[in-house]
């Protein structure tokens, strides 16, 4: 009972997200000086998702995948992580599967404009 109420009190309120989707993630960075000062920012990261896992529940994380100078990076982040600052839908374009894993060979024209 206590744990449900904890687990409750620290949700987030999140965008739908779906496979296909670009989205925009926020993530709080902490930086250190040369002299040792902490500094913390915010670093943006662009990109489709690939997939979801863990529903909306705490431990629900989302896979997302840009390409960065013609190199593809995927990062999961976990959805309700304090370090999450927002998840900004930048473009709704579903795709076919719930999981597609197949981009990451170049298939890009399955996800619908």
């Amino acid at each position: 009972m206590i744990v449900q109420t904890l687990k409750e009190d620290q949700l987030k309120q999140v965008p739908k997200l779906k496979s296909g989707y670009t989205v925009r993630v926020y993530q709080k960075i902490k930086d250190i000086s040369p002299e040792g000062k902490e500094k913390e920012r915010i670093q943006v990261f662009e990109g489709i998702v690939l997939g979801t896992k863990g529903g909306k529940g705490i431990s629900g994380t989302v896979t997302v995948r840009k390409i960065s100078s013609g190199i593809g990076v995927e990062r999961i982040f976990p959805i309700h992580s304090p370090s999450i600052e927002k998840i900004e839908v930048v473009k709704a374009t579903p795709a076919r599967k719930a999981k597609i894993y197949y981009t990451r060979q170049g298939q890009e024209a399955r996800v619908r404009e």
